[in-house]
């Protein structure tokens, strides 16, 4: 039991954003409280969560008369927040350059601030779930891995880590995963697992195998999901199970990296390179980089893994760097063989064609055959813009620097930025002209044409050929994803179009033809990052064909991955064709270390929003003469860039600017953004018509 405080004590609470209050709340408590204990307080005229940090010397706490307001109730039956947890959000707020309580708050059950302490009691007082407990021992020898995974869970069990897992797609990574948390949890009847997955869609089947192979062993309550797409009482119950104990093992997203686990053993963060893991509103955390800092400070043993690591990790994991153990699995399961590519040189194909003639005719032969095959594109939608040809008009967004999105299935133009969304108009609103006319191409569209396409085309069963599409659009509805995914694993859809939702993770076991079909728009990006992602959305996408090493045996052909493109000699797609991730990392690293970009130097961006373009950067400008003239800590080795529009500039009527931060130091970095906080925040109530700034470190798009 930690000590505990009576008299003055901290207590973290989420305070507003830019309140400049960014410490805990010192607040006066008669009964004797210990640190990590869940309470309520008064803040302004309202009673708020908090969880008590640590106790004030009554002589030093506060300024002379000035009475601190008292601790109105705690939350009994709850735990306190252990030390590990407060540790892990204390450095969660100061690298991240947030406030301690939105940090602290952020990472409870929403549903933990709406309930009173007596709901909450009542709560506590339903029975827990009873856990079955069996020896665990037979069943961990009773998994059959390959030598490859074997010898990759025998180097994690013999040393302490952390370890970047390299293993191609389909070449059995979940199966080491579920080996290594057998073993955590058979070592100590205590022993918790989390396991990190970049996509809420990602959860259930995940679930369903983890529930399969320790329920029998630990009881059903084993098992618990943490994720934004719960309710709030089931991730209350979730985060409460994982918090008492009874969840052995959590999975989860980004969020899960917080989940309170006293007895935290393992660390698994699938899919690591995904852009995913990086938070983009509020503190803009890093889930991979948080779940590495928690297992060196609560000697947890982390595994993070992927088929195409992100260069970070990569770097990280090198012969000369050494922080991290690489592992590698360069074999599919069952002998299988990676999908062969096959580049179209568009260049080549008849002009405004959407689907080049021989990848047409490739997919039609294997719908007839009675194989699957999955459509890529990255752009949800009928068509990105309407656009009138008499005058020019385009659907661009009232509210945004950016267009409206037609979509035909609702007739609806609807900006992805700010949400707004209104009627197709019946002609031109600016002359009047009936014939306006979709320009590109969208999911929606690429679904509508293929199903022409292939509508005399017969499988089989004798039936025509079915195309459907996985989008955001599509998988609005509650449950729209999981009976999706479903007809695709029973065989019910023979061509799947899809966004990069279904390019990852998915264990699709009849798709032996993938096809891309728009991806040269990331390799001239200015986003220096576009062309890693890229490689490895196609590498991931091209991992969904042939995952059945049985089912492809017992094909005709072997799995294929088209790719259309304008560029055809490009190296990136050279990589590709070779499956060559070591080959492009290593070319990709040269580069960045040539231009001092991450992982050879460090960022961070200050953004504003403003009224306008000239408040968001006149703010941004003052804030960096304010730090040379300070001049401030770490400013020597820290380079300030000027400030610039973001790339779509307005949303909602906002208008965005940003600056970028460079340094070949992270620790000169973080000593500069500390002392510039109290500047950045004088400066705000210089500049009216700023509506807010914030800091992102080590930011995932510029």
């Amino acid at each position: 039991m930690s000590h505990a405080f009576s008299g003055l004590v901290r207590v973290a609470v989420s305070t507003p954003a830019h309140s400049s209050v960014g410490d805990a709340l010192s607040y006066a408590s008669p009964a004797p409280l210990p640190p990590g204990q869940l309470v309520r307080v008064p803040l302004g005229t309202r009673e708020v969560l908090g969880v008590v940090w640590d106790g004030l010397d009554e002589a030093t706490a506060l300024p002379p008369g000035m009475a601190p307001r008292a601790v109105a109730g705690m939350l009994e039956g709850i735990a306190p927040l252990d030390g590990a947890w407060r540790a892990l959000v204390a450095f969660t707020a100061r690298y991240y350059q947030r406030a301690l309580g939105e940090v602290a708050l952020a990472a409870l059950p929403p549903q933990l601030r709406e309930l009173t302490p007596e709901q909450m009691a009542r709560r506590m007082r339903r029975p827990a779930a009873k856990t079955a407990v069996q020896d665990s021992t037979n069943t961990i020898e009773s998994i059959a891995l390959s030598a490859e995974q074997a010898s990759a869970a025998a180097q994690i069990d013999a040393n302490p880590g952390p370890f970047l897992l390299f293993g191609s797609t389909g070449s059995g990574k979940t199966e080491v995963y579920m080996y290594c948390v057998a073993r955590a949890l058979a070592a100590s009847p205590t022993a918790q697992a989390l396991v990190m997955v970049p996509e809420i869609n990602l959860t259930p089947q995940l679930e369903a195998r983890f529930r399969e192979r320790f329920a029998p062993l630990y009881g059903e309550a084993a098992v618990v999901s943490l994720h934004s797409g719960m309710t709030n009482p089931q991730r209350l119950k979730s985060w409460l199970a994982a918090h008492q104990g009874p969840a052995r093992i959590v999975l989860g997203t980004r969020m899960a990296v917080f989940a309170s686990l006293p007895g935290l053993a393992l660390i698994v963060v699938d899919e690591e390179h995904d852009a995913s893991y990086k938070q983009q509103e509020g503190a803009r955390y890093s889930a991979r980089d948080l779940a590495l800092w928690r297992g060196r400070a609560q000697g947890a043993k982390v595994v993070l893994g992927s088929a195409t690591p992100s260069l970070e990790s990569w770097h990280a994991s090198s012969p000369e760097v050494g922080r991290y153990q690489r592992l590698e699995m360069p074999s599919r399961i069952g002998a299988g063989a990676l999908p062969r590519l096959r580049l179209v040189d568009m260049g080549q194909q008849p002009r405004g064609a959407v689907f080049a003639p021989p990848l047409l005719a490739a997919i039609t032969e294997r719908v007839q055959r009675g194989e699957q095959c999955l459509v890529l594109l990255n752009r949800r939608g009928f068509a990105p813009v309407l656009h009138c040809h008499a005058c020019g008009w385009k659907s661009d967004c009232p509210h945004c620097s950016a267009h409206q999105v037609f979509h035909k299935v609702d007739r609806t133009l609807r900006c992805h930025h700010c949400g707004f969304a209104q009627r197709v108009p019946r002609a031109c609103p600016g002359c009047g002209n009936p014939d306006i006319a979709p320009v590109g191409r969208g999911t929606e569209q690429l679904e509508e044409q293929l199903a022409a396409l292939l509508r005399n085309v017969i499988t089989p069963e004798r039936r025509a050929a079915r195309v459907a599409r996985i989008d955001a659009d599509s998988t609005k509805p509650k449950g729209a994803l999981e009976e999706q995914l479903a007809q695709v694993h029973a065989g019910e859809v023979d061509v799947l179009v899809g966004t990069q939702m279904v390019a990852k993770g998915h264990d699709f076991r009849r798709i032996t033809l993938v096809a891309a079909v728009q991806p040269d728009g990331a390799l001239f990006s200015s986003d220096f990052r576009a062309p890693e992602r890229l490689f490895a959305l196609l590498m991931q996408a091209a991992g969904r064909a042939g995952r059945d090493a049985r089912y492809v045996a017992a094909q005709e052909s072997a799995p294929e991955m088209w790719l259309q493109t304008w560029h055809p000699d490009h190296a990136l797609y050279a990589a590709l064709r070779r499956h060559d991730y070591p080959a492009f990392a290593q070319q990709q690293l040269d580069e960045r270390r040539t231009a001092g970009m991450p992982p050879f130097a460090f960022q961070a961006l200050v953004r504003a929003d403003a009224r306008s373009q000239e408040v968001a950067q006149a703010f941004l400008q003052s804030a960096a003469e304010a730090a040379r003239a300070a001049p401030l800590p770490g400013l020597d080795q820290v380079f300030l860039f000027p400030p610039v529009p973001l790339a779509v500039q307005r949303v909602a009527n906002v208008e965005r600017a940003q600056m970028l931060l460079e340094s070949p130091s992270r620790a000169a970095l973080q000593r500069f953004l500390a002392a510039w906080q109290p500047l950045l925040h004088a400066e705000r109530s210089r500049h009216k018509g700023l509506v807010r700034w914030l800091v992102d470190v080590d930011p995932q798009a510029i």
